[in-house]
This record gives C-alpha cells, structure tokens and sequence, in this order.
C-alpha cells in the first residue's frame, strides 16, 4: 500500500461572527492515496469547501485553524505563507466552484495559464509557457487551444470556462486535485465530460482527488470513498459501495432516500415516495450538545445521542464484520446499530 499523497487528523475550524464563535469543521480526519479519489458530501453549510480551503489558507485571517494536514511529509496548516504559495499550484491543485469567478475576466486565458507555469518555474521562458498553456487547453479538450489563448473568460462557454480552470489546475502535475463542485451549473452533458477528463488525467498521472459536492450521482460514479458530512462533523465514512449499499447513518439513509430511482416502484406496483428530512441544518454558532443530527432525527435510537457527541465507530456490513468488505472501515457516528433500522428513514 503506498503512502498516502494527504494525511488529515482532527480538522477544526472556528470563526468568531457577530453571534459568537462558529464552529465551521469540528474534527474531520481522512486521507488520500496516490490515484484515489475521495469524495466529501453533504447539504450547503456543512463545512465541505471550508475544510479544503483551510489546507491551503485560502481563509480570512479570523478562521482558527487547528489538526495537521501532512502533505508529502510536510503539514501545511504549519507552513508559512511563502511555503505554501510554493505548494498551491504545483504540488496541489485547487478547482474552485464557479469558473467566470475564479477566472480574472480582465486577462487573457493565456495569460492567466501561463502564470503560474512562470512563477513556478516548470517552463524556461514565456515562448515555451505558451506552448506548455497550449498543449494543456488541448489536454482538455478545449477547441482551438491556440485561439483561446488569446480570448478572455466572457467569450467561452460555462463547460470551456471550467476546462480552463481545470487546465490551470493540472498545469504543475500536482500530486493532489481538490476540487469544490466542479460541475455544478453544468448541463449533464459537459458535467459527464469534465468527470470522464478528470478520470483519465487522474489514470495517466496517478493524482490524489478529493471531490466536493453535493450531488450523491456523481459521486456513485467517481468515487473510491466517501466522507458525508453535517453541522462540520463526519458522521458517515466508508466505500462508495458500503456507503451507498449499507447507509448506516440516519443522515445518510435520509440523502439517499431523496434521491429518485429510475425503478422506484414498491411491491404491489406502487410508486415510493421520496423521503424529506424534516427540519434545517443547526447554525454553526449553536450546535446542539449531543448529535448534531438529532434534532432532525426520524430514528432517534439511542438518548446518549441527545447529550453526547457519538465518535466514529465501526458498524456492521452484509458480512457482518465491520470493515467494509475490505481495508477501509465502514464507520459512522452513532451510538447504536443504524444499519438494523434502515428500512425505518426510507434507505
């Protein structure tokens, strides 16, 4: 088993807000291999994007940021500014989530593409930065590589915009992608297009992903594991197959069940309802003491809950073992056996 491109242990991150201190990501820890993807999902406000930008300091100055991050041997949440702008770019890659933002709409796409192939020095001069650009427009797919180097970000399409942005992502062939809905907004066909790229990229250099969204469909099809997270804590982590097979959080069971199956009907030809979970997410200036799901809970097994925060413990698989059919624990937060009630949420 090679060693892990990214060790996270005990991610926390706290902002002081008008309403008092915000806990943003509560103890989140993962890791990634060399040609893995991971994905990290969960609803709007669950600390997804925090927690990568966090790795990087991409930040406001009043986050605290606490855990290691060990990346190639090294903790980037110890790394002075210099040293990470030395990292971002070329030994991690980043994909932010709305390309026509991410993009400087005053410069030309070359421009921008071969800027950080100068500033990090893969190339001699700019004559061969432009080459280098060229040739990554052309690895992704874009049309007319050369002539796009010339235009600005208004003058391509939402799906060239973000083969652009992924462009400079891979541009110093970065051990680590992480990218933040990356194909949000996307119409089905170029979101199918931008994941068969990545894949192939990932194949051909044996990139580390971690995939942030929402969208529990791409993840069924890109993902080697998957953290689900809620009110800044994971409370489900597992393979794509354990995690969407064997749902053993309440939470879990509840996305999965809202999600609409292409053979949905019930015993008796009846249509099955897709599940709500009743409710809105805590704020995260006053999480409740226990769970941070309890409040929304349909299950509510166990009274621990209420009052205590259930660690990540091992929960029983169709084999009964506990390990996920494989080298990868299947764990979820909770006090009880969730995968026993699963019929109960709709999973």
């Amino acid at each position: 088993m090679s060693e892990p491109v990214l060790t996270v242990q005990d991610l926390r991150v706290r902002m002081d807000t008008a309403r008092g201190s915000a806990e943003i990501v509560n103890g989140l820890s993962y890791s990634v291999a060399p040609g893995e993807t991971v994905a990290v999902v969960g609803e709007s406000g669950s600390g997804k994007s925090v927690s990568v930008m966090a790795l990087l300091g991409l930040l406001p100055k009043q986050a605290r940021v606490s855990g290691t991050a060990v990346f190639r041997g090294r903790d980037l949440l110890r790394m002075r500014e210099r040293e990470l702008r030395a990292v971002r770019g070329d030994g991690v890659g980043m994909v932010f989530q709305d390309p026509m933002t991410s993009l400087n709409p005053v410069l030309t796409i070359g421009r921008q593409l071969t800027e950080g192939l100068l500033a990090h020095r893969r190339v001699s001069g700019k004559k061969e930065a432009r080459e280098r650009a060229a040739q990554l427009l052309a690895d992704v797919g874009l049309p007319d590589p050369r002539g796009a180097l010339d235009r600005f970000p208004h003058e391509l399409s939402g799906g060239m915009r973000q083969r652009v942005v992924i462009a400079i992502a891979l541009s110093g062939d970065p051990a680590l992608l992480i990218a933040d809905e990356a194909t949000t907004a996307l119409d089905v066909t170029v979101q199918a297009q931008i994941l068969d790229l990545v894949a192939r990229l990932q194949d051909e250099h044996d990139t580390g992903v971690v995939w942030i969204t929402h969208d529990l469909g791409v993840v069924a099809g890109i993902a080697d594991r998957v953290l689900v997270m809620y009110g800044g804590r994971c409370v489900e982590d597992g393979t794509v197959d354990d995690v969407f097979e064997r749902p053993a959080h309440p939470y879990t069971q509840g996305l999965l069940g809202s999600l609409p199956q292409l053979h949905d009907d019930e015993p008796g030809g009846r249509r099955r309802e897709l599940v709500a979970i009743g409710g809105t997410p805590p704020p995260p200036t006053d999480l409740p003491p226990g769970c941070v799901f309890w409040p929304r809970c349909p299950v509510r097994g166990h009274e621990r809950c209420a009052t205590e925060q259930p660690p990540l413990t091992a929960v029983g698989t169709a084999a009964g073992d506990g390990s996920g059919g494989g080298d990868v624990p299947h764990r979820a937060a909770t006090f009880y056996d969730a995968a026993r009630d699963a019929g109960e949420v709709g999973a």
